[in-house]
């Protein structure tokens, strides 16, 4: 049995990951993955069963990370103003250090490639409360929650990836997402939120 080396581990992941993100799920195979992290396709097999293998544990291991950043210094039972912004620059920052990351999940969030059941429960725990504190409170109109996180969360998403691809509307000059426009979206995002 051939040993496991925590570094070759490390580096085929973050090599599969730039691949879907690059290429696509179809740009992926073993032996493309092999050749790009410098390891035998053989290595690869002693951390994963299989290409579904590896696409479901990256998946697991960049939510959980996500999941971790996005709940620094952040108190479910906090204002919902003041818990909403610091999730929002926790998320931001998360996804510009980590731009291969964002974009990977965001690729898988709606594949049938990946399980979703296994998100982070103390995540999914501390937004419920969250949010229900806040309904309760009044800072909050009820929503289904897939238009809560909409109008919550994807205005901010979508920033992230103008800034990280440098880009903006046709004709326009690439986006930056400063301190301003962050504290602009998020009273607009705060306000159709409000009851």
């Amino acid at each position: 049995m051939r040993t496991r080396d925590i570094h070759k581990e490390l580096l085929i992941r973050e090599k599969a990951i730039e691949m879907i993100v690059k290429q696509g799920f179809d740009g992926l195979s073993m032996h493309k993955l092999a050749k790009a992290a410098g390891v035998s396709a053989a290595t690869i097999y002693i951390y994963f069963k299989d290409r579904e293998d590896l696409i479901q544990k990256l998946y697991t291991e960049e939510t959980k990370k996500m999941a971790e950043a996005t709940l620094k210094n952040f108190d479910p039972g906090s204002h919902f103003d003041e818990g909403l912004k610091i999730q929002w620059i926790n998320r931001m920052n998360y996804c510009l250090e980590n731009p291969y990351s964002m974009q990977f999940t965001e690729q898988l969030r709606n594949s049938p490639l990946v399980h979703r059941s296994q998100m982070d429960m103390r995540f999914l725990e501390a937004m419920s409360t969250f949010v229900h504190n806040a309904i309760q409170r009044k800072e909050l109109i009820p929503l289904p929650v897939e238009i809560y996180w909409s109008v919550a969360f994807a205005p901010l998403y979508q920033l992230v990836k103008f800034h990280v691809s440098k880009t903006s509307m046709p004709g326009r000059p690439p986006f930056i997402f400063d301190e301003e426009k962050i504290n602009l979206t998020l009273q607009l995002v705060i306000k159709a939120l409000k009851p």
